[in-house]
């Protein structure tokens, strides 16, 4: 396998949307120094000569802010000067197709930070508004902002809404949003439900690792870098981490998926056993 095609492999696991979701690993588009010290620097500057600098405001909310008070604050200010930038006309035209104009990224950069750091302060309702807007201004969702949604979603039990999601994307063909199915599915239905079986089908197909490290046998292997291979022993784990205690919490799950997972290895086994 060439770089490039490793490269479309992989992607970079969930951040709350700050940075695309999935796609190929790449740079951030904002081309700022290697030196947070400098990048720090250069951020202030920038806001001097464009005081509608979005991005100045991420960084430093990123690297600059010294609680978790002063980050909101930040990606606020970042939120409040992006929309000022793009204006009402702009805002209004490109509504449904945020992400797919450059002038757009700023702000949906912005939002995510300040959705995923309200969440993170425990102010889940207010994250799950931002992140529900933002999917009404970008539905194609490069940024992945549905994984989280589905998170946020969860926590709060709100099943219906969080069926609804599901259904929204159900074309997406992730580990993460197959085995989430697969999990609504189980608990919705019996056991013995087919609907549920061929979820967890295609989410074994796309990720075999997960199971594994849901019973226990298999360590998990967190990514290093933030990054995650599609199929990968890191995505395995990144999904444990997010999803593991709504499956082994729920009586049954896990046994339901491993008996299907294992049915299925059996299977390929004797196929293979038969040519």
């Amino acid at each position: 396998m060439n770089q490039q095609e490793e490269d479309r492999c992989r992607y970079r696991k969930s951040d709350g949307g700050k940075n695309p979701i999935p796609g190929p690993r790449k740079a951030h588009p904002r081309a700022w120094p290697t030196s947070s010290r400098a990048r720090i620097a250069l951020a202030h500057k920038a806001l001097t000569i464009s005081p509608l600098c979005a991005d100045a405001y991420v960084l430093l909310a990123e690297e600059d802010a010294k609680s978790a008070d002063e980050a909101l604050e930040y990606y606020r200010k970042g939120v409040e000067v992006a929309e000022q930038a793009l204006g009402t006309k702009r805002f209004k035209e490109y509504a449904g197709h945020f992400w797919g104009f450059l002038e757009t990224r700023p702000y949906m950069r912005a939002r995510a930070g300040l959705a995923a750091t309200l969440y993170a302060h425990g102010e889940i309702n207010v994250a799950m508004s931002h992140y529900q807007d933002m999917l009404t201004l970008n539905p194609n969702d490069n940024q992945g902002i549905r994984y989280v949604l589905a998170r946020c979603l969860m926590r709060n039990g709100d099943t219906d809404a969080l069926k609804k999601l599901l259904k929204q994307y159900d074309e997406d063909g992730s580990a993460l949003w197959l085995y989430t199915r697969a999990l609504l599915a189980f608990r919705e239905n019996e056991p013995s439900d087919k609907r549920g079986a061929e979820l967890v089908k295609k989410a074994w197909k796309a990720n075999s690792h997960i199971p594994a490290i849901l019973i226990g046998t298999k360590k998990a292997k967190p990514s290093p870098n933030g990054y995650v291979t599609m199929g990968g022993e890191d995505e395995a784990a990144h999904y444990a981490d997010e999803w593991g205690f709504d499956w082994l919490t729920t009586p049954g799950a896990v046994d339901w998926l491993t008996r299907i997972v294992a049915e299925m290895a059996l299977s390929r086994t004797e196929r293979r056993s038969f040519h």
